[in-house]
């Protein structure tokens, strides 16, 4: 199973799929690179940090599913080499998701949304991002939801955040008994 998280800067992807991951030990996490710096507290392994000469490099070589220019920096899913039996989860965002789905249709595609931009911006400003950014993923959110419901993803609102993760779970649970 190839299951997509994606949804707008602040909304608690991140903290999900770690706690999926936690939780479930048949799902393996692709490790997406960026060009942007760690922010404050960001877990060192959150992604592959590297500079924008490594990454070209990358995408010279093939070695990326999909990537993108996103805001100011380049980030990108690499070609995953998932271990036998598991499942693998891609953290990416909405345009990310749509390069995924078009190679893997099967692609189970979540995004998971604040329940308004004011939390939105609280969790963002509580993580440490700086206003300008802040301001510009707001802005960007409404249209990452819009590209989210055109590729028929299932929606998640990230309320409550054990909620939140139960009906992830359901989900995966439901593709593993289809599949």
């Amino acid at each position: 199973m190839i299951l997509i998280i994606s949804g707008p800067g602040g909304v608690g992807k991140g903290t999900i799929v770690g706690e999926l991951l936690r939780r479930d030990d048949r799902l393996w996490l692709s490790r997406s690179w960026t060009t942007r710096a760690r922010r404050p507290g960001e877990p060192e392994d959150a992604y592959v940090f590297v500079d924008r000469a490594e990454f070209e490099r990358h995408i010279a070589e093939g070695g990326f599913i999909e990537w993108v220019e996103f805001l100011d920096y380049l980030q990108g899913s690499p070609v995953p080499d998932v271990p036998a039996g598991r499942d693998v989860v891609f953290e990416i965002d909405v345009v990310g998701a749509r390069a995924i789905r078009e190679r893997f249709p099967e692609a189970i595609s979540v995004f998971v949304d604040a329940p308004s931009r004011a939390v939105q911006r609280e969790r963002m400003e509580a993580r440490g991002d700086q206003p300008e950014r802040i301001q510009r993923r707001i802005d960007k959110a409404e249209e990452e939801a819009a590209r989210a419901v055109e590729l028929g993803s299932t929606m998640v609102v990230n309320d409550e955040l054990e909620a939140a993760i139960a009906e992830i779970r359901q989900i995966i649970e439901g593709a593993r008994r289809a599949g």
